[in-house]
């Protein structure tokens, strides 16, 4: 087994069109323009302006007190739990989320904590299913320290924690002594979809965290907010880490070009996925769901194409899928236009008909 990336074969065909993921994003030339003009100085002793202002940004939109700009989502919500949690603490969070699938074992590995995961449809569990999951503190169990959400839930379809149900989480949390903790990787897919604003949707969750390299097209970068206290903690497992920066206003003036302009821009995305899975809906044995945002889950096997055969022949011909959680998942975002998503329904139902 190897670890390191293998680099394209540059004897491919080209990729026209990435459905891969919204993490495929290119920065605009108006983006890259503005990571050429940012303000910089020394991250690390808080002397770089466009840091600076992003953070303070990201702390508002969140309804927070401070934030810390990071070079990952990932490191988001690995500093978050070290910050949270010691030792032997539990974390609980749907059995789909990202802490448990896509972090390499991080909290476990670098904090000893153990992730209770949450049975429930769609990357979601039930508010009662938490309770339910709740033991007494007895020194015979380990101390259950933090509930997590993911919104929107990736491998559960990109799915939108409805805001009754995150209230009623954090209610259920408080009532037993949990912290709180949102991983708000597409967070702001979700609050564009339903118009609920991204400072109410965090309402009563100690840690939240937006990513930029996804929907908002940025190159690098995630910011976590919460009290001060809290982001003064994160700084110092930022720091243990190896995620603090110097001139990081380079990499910030990316994640405030994108506030500015690309944010009401994802109803875009969400439209492309709608059109999607519309017209992969329309090829006999094609089973697909529907999406809340955008991310278009399908499985094709109805129609006599394996998901990984699929997969290939797509690639062959130019668009970049992955499979995923034994289903194909597409991704839209700011380099896919409604016209390639017409083209990728072309294709899919050409694949079928040869099968």
């Amino acid at each position: 087994m190897h670890y390191t990336p293998t680099p394209r074969d540059p004897k491919a065909d080209p990729i026209r069109i990435n459905l891969l993921s919204d993490t495929q994003t290119r920065p605009t030339p108006a983006m890259r323009e503005a990571m050429a003009r940012a303000e910089v100085g020394d991250e690390q002793i808080g002397d770089d302006p466009t840091v600076n202002l992003l953070c303070e940004r990201v702390a508002d939109l969140l309804g927070k007190e401070a934030a810390v700009f990071m070079p990952s989502g990932t490191m988001c919500n690995v500093a978050a739990t070290l910050a949270h949690c010691r030792p032997g603490d539990e974390i609980l969070a749907h059995a789909s989320a990202h802490i448990i699938a896509r972090e390499g074992g991080a909290h476990a590995a670098l904090g000893g904590f153990q992730i209770m995961p949450l049975p429930g449809d769609d990357g979601q569990f039930a508010p009662e299913t938490f309770r339910a999951a709740l033991h007494p503190r007895s020194r015979y169990q380990p101390p259950q320290t933090v509930v997590s959400v993911e919104q929107t839930a990736n491998i559960g379809g990109g799915t939108i924690w409805k805001k009754a149900a995150l209230d009623e989480v954090v209610a259920i949390a408080k009532a037993h002594g949990l912290i709180t903790h949102m991983d708000g990787a597409r967070l702001l897919n979700a609050c564009i979809a339903t118009g609920i604003s991204a400072k109410d949707m965090a309402a009563g969750w100690d840690s939240a965290w937006i990513d930029f390299s996804k929907g908002l097209g940025a190159p690098i970068g995630g910011v976590i907010a919460g009290s001060r206290a809290f982001i003064d903690d994160v700084w110092r497992w930022k720091q243990r880490l190896g995620g603090s920066m110097r001139q990081a206003g380079i990499c910030a003036a990316a994640c405030v070009y994108a506030l500015d302009h690309h944010v009401d821009r994802l109803a875009d995305d969400h439209a492309n996925a709608r059109a999607l899975a519309r017209g992969l809906s329309q090829i006999d044995g094609v089973e697909v769901q529907q999406p809340e945002t955008n991310l278009v889950f399908f499985k094709p096997d109805g129609a006599g194409v394996a998901g990984d055969k699929m997969v290939d022949a797509l690639r062959k011909r130019g668009v970049l899928l992955a499979m995923m959680d034994g289903r194909i998942r597409a991704c839209t975002h700011l380099d896919v236009s409604a016209a390639m998503i017409e083209e990728t329904v072309v294709i899919v139902r050409e694949i079928v008909r040869g099968a």
